[in-house]
C-alpha cells in the first residue's frame, strides 16, 4: 500500500499499470528505458515546446509528482522495486532535458538538439555516473524517479554549456 501517494489506490490497477508502463512499450522487451526516453522526446515536442515558462514549470512539476506516484505503485504491483518494464519516469524526466533550450532550437536544427538530448539522457541514465546511481536509495516512487531527473538535469546542462561554446 502506498504511504506517500495515497490517490494513487483510487485509479485501476489496469490504467496504473499501463501507465507505468506507457502502454506495451515498457513490456517490449528490449531496451524499454529508450523507448520510453523516446516516446519523452515526442511528449516533450507535442506538450512542452510550445509553452511558456511557468506554465512549462507547472505542467513539469505535475508530471513529475504524477509519475511518481504511479511508478510507486506499478512496482508494488509488480511486486519489484524498480522493473525495467516502468518507464514513466524515463518519459517525465526528457522534458527536463530541454529546459531553456527553446531559443536554441529556433537557432539550431531542433531534431539534432533533440538527438543530442536523447544521447545523453541515456547516457546519464545507464552508467549513472557524478553521483547519479546513488539516488536510487531513495524509497517509493521518488526513488525511481529521482536518477533519472538527475540525469535529464545533466543532460540540460552539457547541452546548455554545448551550445554556448557554440555560440
Amino acid at each position: 500500500m502506498s504511504a506517500r501517494f495515497p490517490w494513487v489506490l483510487r485509479l485501476p490497477r489496469s490504467w496504473v499499470l499501463n501507465a507505468a508502463t506507457l502502454g506495451p512499450l515498457g513490456r517490449m522487451g528490449r531496451a524499454p528505458g529508450t523507448l520510453g526516453s523516446i516516446a519523452g522526446v515526442f511528449g516533450y515536442t507535442l506538450f512542452f515546446y510550445p509553452l511558456p515558462g511557468l506554465t512549462y514549470l507547472l505542467l513539469l512539476g505535475a508530471l513529475i509528482y504524477a509519475a511518481a506516484g504511479i511508478c510507486e505503485e506499478g512496482a508494488h504491483l509488480l511486486n519489484a522495486k524498480d522493473p525495467g518494464e516502468i518507464i514513466l519516469d524515463e518519459f517525465a524526466a526528457m522534458p527536463l532535458c530541454f529546459i531553456g533550450l527553446e531559443g536554441a532550437m529556433e537557432k539550431y536544427p531542433m531534431w539534432l538538439i533533440l538527438l543530442a538530448g536523447l544521447a545523453l539522457f541515456r547516457f546519464f541514465d545507464i552508467l549513472k555516473p557524478l553521483g547519479i546511481k546513488y539516488l536510487q536509495r531513495f524509497h517509493g516512487g521518488w526513488g525511481i524517479v529521482v536518477d533519472d531527473l538527475a540525469a535529464a538535469l545533466a543532460t540540460a546542462l552539457v547541452l546548455h554549456v554545448g551550445l554556448f561554446l557554440l555560440g
